[in-house]
């Protein structure tokens, strides 16, 4: 119960930035790191579960796991913006949540 509390609490907090800066750090980054398109794809996954989920914590676990191999546990590049190291936080600070 506490993780789906916790998890409720980060994705009210970042969810509706997510969206917002995913797209826009996939197009400004995704040529020089390609691996950002991973990233969107994978966090785009997340959004239909978390959508279609209404009310139960969703299973992401999955999709975590993805996300740590693909970012290198959130390690953030060290030529791209803030909007990337943004995002790499709030995804690292969702995976927390849902794993508590």
């Amino acid at each position: 119960m506490e993780s789906k509390q916790s998890f409720d609490k980060a994705k009210k907090k970042y969810l509706k930035t997510l969206e917002q800066y995913v797209a826009v750090v996939a197009r400004v980054h995704g040529k020089s790191h390609p691996e950002f398109y991973e990233v969107q794809k994978v966090f785009d996954r997340m959004v239909e579960k978390i959508k279609g989920a209404k009310k139960e914590l969703p299973e992401l676990g999955q999709e975590f796991d993805s996300l740590r191999r693909i970012t290198e546990n959130y390690n953030v590049p060290e030529d791209v913006c803030e909007s990337y190291e943004a995002v790499y936080q709030m995804l690292e600070e969702l995976d927390r949540a849902y794993h508590k």
